[in-house]
């Protein structure tokens, strides 16, 4: 199994339509069968990209919202969530693989860092501004995983010049690429291979990020 079944769609969408616990208990036995699928590509997948890049674990996100702090009470989500982390602490940052009708994608990046890893980046950032440039506008890297996304500051952060000529990069608090999928795509069986494809074209922004995290402003190792 290289794509996601369709029955994963029908199901997801039929959950928005009724999520609510009476609903859900009476398809359980259909969403675990689904679940089972859904980590067997999850299995294969991790398994592909370990012959690349150097994994830790991968997790399939619970099925149950936590909804004690949300406005939004539905006891469900509507999506498969899937976290691919890399090994830690020499290798940094993450893969997100969702699953759901009409808002199928692939993240790769750096969703929350700790202040102070975000100010180690743009500390690098402020002197190899650069380099960074030049790793992500390589055509082959664009025309996978287009621009670089997040939030970021509506002005420099403390201790750096607004003026700064890296000032763009600098004030971002998440460094983020994604890919949509259509639906249709996540379906076919060379799905496992287009996910793993361009997590080898994002090699060169996880492994500048992971030099940088893992060393000080000298370029000394730190682990």
């Amino acid at each position: 199994m290289n794509g996601i079944n369709h029955k994963v769609f029908d199901f997801l969408s039929s959950l928005k339509e009724n999520n609510n616990r009476t609903w859900f208990e009476q398809h359980k036995p259909h969403f675990k069968a689904l679940e089972v699928e859904v980590k067997e590509f999850c299995a294969q997948l991790f398994d592909q990209i370990s012959l690349h890049d150097s994994l830790e674990r991968w997790k399939l996100m619970r099925i149950y919202r936590d909804v004690r702090f949300s406005k939004n009470k539905t006891p469900y989500k509507t999506n498969f969530g899937i976290a691919f982390h890399r090994s830690q602490p020499k290798f940094r940052g993450s893969y997100y693989l969702q699953i759901s009708p009409g808002n199928c994608f692939l993240a790769c990046g750096f969703w929350g860092p700790e202040p102070k890893d975000l100010l180690r980046i743009r500390q690098e950032l402020a002197v190899s501004g650069d380099e960074f440039r030049d790793i992500i506008s390589q055509p082959s890297f664009k025309n996978t995983w287009g621009e670089l996304v997040g939030d970021e500051l509506k002005s420099a952060p403390r201790a750096f010049d607004k003026n700064h000529p890296e000032i763009d990069l600098i004030r971002k608090k998440q460094f983020l690429f994604m890919i949509h999928f259509e639906d249709h795509e996540v379906e076919k069986d060379d799905f496992s291979g287009l996910v793993n494809s361009a997590l080898q074209v994002v090699r060169p922004f996880v492994d500048f990020m992971s030099d940088v995290l893992t060393t000080d402003l000298n370029g000394e190792p730190l682990v």
